[in-house]
């Protein structure tokens, strides 16, 4: 019985502390540009960027498409343009559950294509959350063509 109560007593305090970082990533924001790039992921794994300088583990391929393609696909899966200008767009997505919100920022390359970084605002891991967001927008692009 002790034991019992010992698990529900951590699994509580589990849930309690991830709701307290739900709250934290709410009150956070983009990176935004850096001398005119997007920013490089930190060096937990809870991130996807195509910029080029990316560790190799973190990367993602830029995307094929116009800015407002991948604006639609963002909002077709649920995100919310947050800022956006001809350079630099960014959007939020919000976890169901704990209301982790989550940055996906764009901006045109120089070929026609589109950069992308997807990073969580808080926690160490996402279980590969960002990187397939990134493919989940790739893919929607791809339909609309």
């Amino acid at each position: 019985m002790v034991y019992l109560k010992f698990l529900a007593g951590a699994f509580l305090l589990v849930c309690v502390l991830f709701f307290l970082l739900g709250l934290k990533s709410q009150r956070g924001i983009a990176k935004g540009l850096i001398d005119g790039k997007l920013a490089n992921c930190p060096s937990s794994p809870n991130c996807a960027c195509s910029e080029s300088g990316v560790q190799p583990e973190r990367f993602a391929k830029p995307l094929k498409g116009s800015l407002e393609d991948a604006k639609i696909a963002i909002l077709a899966l649920g995100g919310v343009i947050t800022a956006e200008s001809d350079e630099y767009v960014s959007a939020t997505f919000m976890s169901k559950i704990f209301k982790f919100v989550d940055d996906v920022e764009l901006r045109p390359g120089p070929d026609g294509s589109v950069h992308i970084r997807s990073a969580s605002r808080v926690g160490y891991s996402d279980r590969g959350a960002n990187q397939k967001r990134v493919s989940a927008i790739r893919a929607k692009m791809n339909l609309a063509k």
